[in-house]
């Protein structure tokens, strides 16, 4: 194996020093408490035995060029040595190829099928909805350099040490469920381009699964490597679907609906597009915690957002295409009706064999989608408590795979409804956390900023009872003014025949108004 690290190409120094540990290996340490006055690397929760067997586990890691590192800190020592344009590009790659896949295009093509809306109303709520989440995720991921822990570890110093483990859970079913959705959306893209449909949707699911899983254990280097060319691929198959496809689009029939009802639907469809880009934001400052303090974050919140509304945007426009034209095409209904990822394969169906080739590129691409997840799941198992955190990252990638991969076999047949019902609920708590975490940011330490050498010590970090609170308010006012297919709030139930799902607005005005005076009587109780 070259002894070159593939992040050397990136901006990286890879010259090795002698008292500092390359990039793969664990920190070399800077004490960091576990609140009891010990070291938290000494494994106080294991028996010496099983200590033993972590440790030698990730020497395995380390001697195999693999990131063994988990939630700990990344110090200034271990981070790109040198910041070059090229570094700054990558932030810009590493979305567009995240985002440039199937998922999101067949995300768009629930505005006219699913909500009745013609291409023009699909289009604006896509770009527009994408762009307000967008802007989240984008300001989260400048917290990588300049903090170094990572995103979940970031909000112990709004949520605190307990009240951060729910945000935490919240996160991981999440992840996970959108690594659901991509492993199902493979196996029918998948299975419609095979002979006859004779293989199996399951195929696919363990196919990308498999994939993902290695690369994300590989870790923060191949992730990092892989997401700069990923990109390549999909923008030429997905310039392709529009050339061959755009004839069929239906750019004329007007959205359907009383003018109430109408824009109860373009409001959900907005929701569900900006959840799809804000529910980033809890994992986005992952990906950036090797960049170094002095890296501007102007240039990597731009080139963040530029990255992302590039990408959804075209994934959902080609989409929305797609499906303004089943109303039209008899054969573009036939393939949705055996899923959304037909559609795409009959999207390509004038070119043929070769259209079948670019179907599968297309499938493929939704890897790149689905390793980010995966790769900050392990990191966000560790957050849940002292015996989670001595678990090596690796591991805790294994078993989120299992159980994503598990769950989608199970749940193959049901995307267009996990896609309805799952997107925007979990866009709500997002939402109410990124409030939180404004006003704490903006309100309570303007002036004071963080300690990033307590993130690991419950006694120094904020008790968590106003965020706590803030977050129950926000939930019910989200609940309130929710729009599910299973459950309409009695708010949203006021706007048109199916509501509107206002649940991301509400539910983070809510925890915005409470939690500043509930901050300032919990400063002036207990001191954190």
């Amino acid at each position: 194996m070259s002894s070159e690290s593939p992040l050397s190409t990136l901006g990286v120094n890879s010259e090795k020093e002698p008292s500092k540990t390359p990039f793969t290996d664990r920190p070399s340490h800077t004490p960091e408490y576990d609140g009891e006055g010990r070291d938290a690397a000494d494994g106080p929760f294991l028996s010496p035995r099983i200590a033993a067997y972590v440790r030698r586990f990730e020497t395995q890691l380390i001697e195999y060029n693999l990131e063994a590192r988990g939630i700990e800190r990344v110090q200034q020592h271990e981070r790109m040595k040198k910041l070059t344009w090229v570094s700054y590009l990558q932030a810009f790659l590493l979305w567009v190829s995240i985002n440039l896949a199937a998922n999101n295009i067949t995300l768009g093509m629930l505005g006219p099928v699913v909500y009745g809306l013609s291409f023009l109303d699909s289009a604006l709520c896509a770009v527009l909805g994408a762009l307000v989440g967008a802007l989240v995720a984008s300001w989260m991921a400048t917290w990588g350099p300049v903090s170094g822990v990572r995103t979940m570890a970031f909000g112990r110093y709004t949520m605190g040490w307990w009240p951060s483990k729910i945000v935490v859970i919240l996160n991981l079913i999440q992840m996970l469920g959108y690594s659901l959705i991509d492993c199902v959306v493979c196996g029918q893209i998948l299975s419609a381009v095979s002979p006859n449909g004779d293989m199996s949707v399951a195929v696919g699911i363990v196919i990308i699964a498999v994939s993902c899983w290695v690369i994300a254990t590989f870790g923060y280097q191949v992730f990092h490597y892989y997401e700069r060319f990923a990109f390549l691929p999909q923008i030429i198959v997905v310039s392709i679907l529009y050339a061959v496809s755009s004839s069929k689009f239906d750019l004329s029939t007007p959205s359907s609906g009383d003018p109430r009802t109408l824009a109860g639907n373009r409001l959900s469809f907005f929701s569900i597009c900006l959840s799809a880009a804000i529910t980033y934001a809890p994992l986005a400052a992952d990906f950036f915690v090797y960049y170094p303090e002095r890296t501007s974050r102007v240039k990597l919140f731009s080139l963040s957002l530029v990255g992302l509304i590039v990408s959804f945007t075209m994934a959902f426009l080609v989409g929305i295409g797609l499906a303004s034209g089943i109303s039209s095409h008899p054969e573009y209904g036939a393939a949705y009706s055996r899923g959304a990822g037909a559609l795409i394969v009959e999207g390509f169906g004038p070119l043929h064999g070769f259209g079948k080739f670019c179907s599968v590129v297309v499938a493929l691409g939704l890897i790149a989608n689905t390793i980010p997840p995966t790769y900050s799941a392990g990191v966000d198992f560790q957050v849940l408590g002292r015996y989670a955190e001595k678990v090596p990252r690796a591991i805790w990638n294994t078993i989120g795979v299992i159980i994503y991969t598990v769950c989608a076999l199970v749940g193959r047949s049901n995307l267009s409804d996990i896609f309805t019902n799952f997107l925007a609920l979990m866009g709500y708590w997002v939402a109410i956390w990124f409030a939180i975490i404004l006003e704490e940011r903006f309100i309570f330490r303007f002036r004071t900023g963080y300690n990033w050498n307590v993130w690991n010590d419950p006694s120094k970090l904020p008790v968590g009872v106003a965020a706590f609170v803030a977050f129950v308010v926000g939930w019910v006012g989200a609940i309130l003014c929710m729009a599910q297919v299973w459950y309409i709030g009695p708010l949203s139930r006021l706007v048109g025949e199916y509501g509107a799902d206002m649940g991301n607005y509400v539910g983070f005005t809510w925890a915005g108004l409470v939690y500043p005076p509930l901050r300032y009587v919990e400063l002036r109780m207990l001191g954190r």
